[in-house]
């Protein structure tokens, strides 16, 4: 296994630690593969946003329903002696709000998803998705076949404009009726859901792929700084923009969600909607009451394609990148990163079909579910800390980066990666597993065994990469247990690590992080 200087993870490797590199490669090639598919939904509102009335804001088409009501009337409702009486211009009656259904909802399920019974219906296929999925994966491709030089400059764009759409949307939401509640229901903590498995599941899945932990993405982009680049800055740098941005954009969503409550005069529990419910059903709603609502739902739109693609062109370049540095230089093509990208697009778009069709749904809800979250990333995440601190060293580890940036990092990063992480990710991990229940779709429709057993073997094609790679690693090596475990621990250096490890070189302290030598481009979106 041939890697380059490695900017936030291994120094060096170890033969044992490549299972850890080919089950990064699995989860990212999954994530690739189903993430894509919001990117097309976005672009597929972007294009219904470009007419005088929005599509989603009216209860006058094809695929809406009787139930279907633009305005729900629960003030005129309020007295139960009036269950029998007309609300509103609708035909409705008090008692038939119950079962009424938004516009905005009916055409994220009736016309966009067109969503089936179950997984055992996959339907027809969704041509004007379709084409929207080919769309996004072109222009993924284009942006990204010319590697980092030219991704990065795109970057700078994508990753600010969403901020400047952020802040509209809040002074708009902060003053929507009910947006004082919906913000206190986000800021005040219900202690009680801490003894719920699922909520450490879905916070420590929403870190880790926020962060892009376990994907090895982050590693593959890494390789391209220089040795001495400043890795340890720029991981506070990192964590403080990404969780400050998701901070305040929970401002933004609770809002948003807690209008939709007093519109409907429910809960807001029961309006705030996780995963692709809340960007194409919460936001298209808020946005559909501004003025001049077709512009900023482009606006909004454009920005969710933007997102999408910053982390889009992480997640192939990772792979790509990963994929590339498994073969030899005597491989050498002049186009051979351009056919690797085409290659990865090609084979995610294709296993992308099956998602958009009628029971797509469902298929995504797998991939999302089993493949490249939760179990899969606390697994890979467990095991790097075990492998770095561990088997190589930690106090090996602080003395490679120390070599790298010129300083030693605080000594608490040596005792997250010997105890806190890996006993944090196993703990998780087994709490998960105790309490596993079966997966479910809008808390309705139940998957069957065998839609069960597809996502298991989702996900442990990644995990079994771990324990198949390191049983493969010590079969083949010759020795005593001993000595095969000796030599399969013994760290690999390249020749640009020793470089920097001979005694007459420069002294660390011309090392500085700050040094005009040592200066890159950060391009890694942390949206």
């Amino acid at each position: 296994h041939t890697f380059k200087s490695l900017n936030v993870c291994f120094i060096v490797s170890c033969c044992l630690s490549t299972g850890l590199g080919y089950a990064s490669m699995v989860i990212v090639f999954f994530c690739n593969t189903y993430y894509i598919m919001v990117l097309a939904w976005g672009f597929y509102y972007l294009i219904k946003s470009f007419s005088s009335t929005l599509p989603w804001s009216t209860c006058e088409n094809e695929w809406n329903t009787p139930n279907c009501i633009e305005i729900f009337h629960h003030q005129d409702c309020k007295n139960a002696s009036l269950a029998n009486v007309t609300v509103g211009s609708s035909n409705m009656t008090c008692s038939d709000l119950s079962d009424a259904r938004s516009p905005i909802i009916e055409f994220w399920e009736n016309k966009v998803l067109n969503i089936s019974s179950g997984l055992d219906e996959p339907g027809r296929m969704n041509w004007e998705l379709m084409l929207c999925l080919v769309a996004v994966w072109v222009l993924v491709y284009f942006c990204v076949w010319k590697g980092v030089k030219s991704t990065g400059k795109i970057v700078y764009f994508t990753a600010t404009f969403p901020y400047v759409v952020l802040i509209i949307l809040l002074v708009r939401g902060v003053t929507l009726p009910g947006a004082y509640d919906g913000i206190m229901f986000y800021i005040k903590p219900d202690w009680s859901k801490l003894e719920e498995a699922q909520v450490w599941i879905d916070a420590g899945t929403q870190i880790f792929f926020s962060y892009a932990i376990g994907l090895g993405a982050l590693t593959a982009l890494g390789s391209y700084n220089r040795f001495n680049n400043d890795c340890y800055k720029d991981a506070f740098v990192l964590a403080l923009i990404n969780s400050g941005t998701s901070f305040f954009a929970g401002f933004v969503v609770f809002s948003i969600l807690g209008f939709m409550a007093a519109e409907q005069g429910v809960d807001i529990s029961q309006v705030a909607e996780s995963g692709p419910g809340l960007a194409f059903i919460a936001y298209p709603k808020a946005v559909s009451l501004m003025p001049v609502a077709p512009l900023w739902a482009a606006l909004f739109f454009f920005m969710l394609l933007l997102l999408g693609l910053d982390s889009q062109f992480v997640g192939v370049e990772g792979f790509v990148t990963g994929i590339l540095d498994l073969f030899p230089g005597k491989h050498y093509h002049r186009y051979k990163r351009e056919i690797a990208v085409a290659i990865c697009c090609l084979l995610c778009f294709i296993i992308d079909l099956s998602m958009v069709t009628q029971g797509g749904m469902y298929v995504f809800q797998l991939f999302d579910y089993y493949s490249a979250s939760g179990m899969t990333l606390l697994w890979q995440s467990f095991w790097e800390c075990i492998v770095v601190a561990w088997v190589y060293g930690a106090d090996r580890f602080m003395d490679d980066v120390a070599r790298m940036i010129g300083y030693r990092p605080f000594p608490w990063m040596k005792w997250c990666w010997s105890f806190i992480t890996p006993c944090v990710c196993l703990g998780i991990f087994l709490f998960h597993l105790v309490n596993y229940k079966p997966l479910t779709y809008n808390n309705v429709y139940t998957y069957p065994w065998w839609g069960e057993v597809i996502g298991w073997c989702l996900a442990l094609s990644s995990m079994l990469c771990i324990p198949v790679s390191i049983l493969y690693k010590l079969f083949r090596a010759k020795g005593t247990f001993r000595e095969r475990w000796a030599h399969l621990t013994s760290p690999v250096w390249g020749n640009h690590h020793l470089e920097y490890m001979d005694p007459h070189i420069r002294s660390l302290n011309s090392l500085t992080p700050g040094s005009e030598d040592n200066k890159v481009i950060i391009f890694e979106s942390v949206m």
